[in-house]
């Protein structure tokens, strides 16, 4: 499946410009409305010490929760880049070559299995494993990181490169560089610290609300 498949789920298309601003790549009004309510209900606490974070804490990268005999990432590269084709005996498994349009950018990406050029396409968790620690992902259950680490929901296929650049940011220090996206990004986020109970800083609320607010 294709991301513009995706787009009532993600909140994206292709586009072809970074900083394109019409309502492409932008969830229904619904969706903001849901998040906007749901981010007012999320805890406001400081950032915990990141002390004992280990990206092990999480299980391994990458686990095959759902047990359909494809791991993860490959599962994230099936549902996000579009004309796939697959290691032949892997029961469309293993991706080997597809075509990303990137959420981030905008841009349109080729991606190769390979040494030296899988790393161009990278799955992002968009709350990031350690901010996620960071704000209530330390008391939980290993059984329950592994579970978020390897969530869909957390998942998107990216551009290599900018999510690198984005790292461990939360929504108060990085947003993605393609404006008509961030309205799903932050959309995405909330939903993601709803479902699994995460707190939120003060400058991260108010990123995501000055975001959420113009939608």
């Amino acid at each position: 499946m294709g991301l513009a498949s995706l787009a009532l789920v993600t909140g994206c298309g292709p586009t072809q410009a970074a900083d394109h601003e019409s309502d492409v790549g932008k969830p229904p009004s619904a969706d903001i409305g849901k998040a906007r309510d749901d981010l007012k209900k999320l805890a406001v606490k400081g950032r915990a010490p990141k002390t004992g974070f280990e990206r092990e804490k999480f299980g391994p990268a990458w686990a095959d929760v759902d047990r359909n005999g494809c791991d993860t990432r490959n599962d994230i590269l099936k549902r996000d880049l579009r004309e796939e084709t697959f290691k032949k005996g892997t029961h469309d498994c293993i991706v080997l070559t597809g075509i990303l349009d990137d959420p981030y950018s905008g841009k349109t990406i080729k991606f190769t299995r390979g040494q030296d050029t899988s790393m161009a396409v990278q799955i992002d968790h968009l709350i990031p494993l350690s901010d996620a620690w960071q704000k209530g992902a330390q008391q939980w259950s290993k059984d329950k990181r592994k579970e978020f680490a390897n969530d869909p929901l957390n998942l998107l296929a990216v551009d290599g490169p900018l999510n690198n650049q984005k790292s461990d940011a939360d929504a108060a220090t990085w947003l993605p560089p393609r404006k008509a996206y961030r309205c799903a990004y932050i959309a995405r986020q909330v939903k993601v610290k709803t479902k699994y109970a995460l707190w939120v800083t003060a400058a991260e609320k108010a990123a995501m609300d000055g975001i959420l607010s113009s939608c």
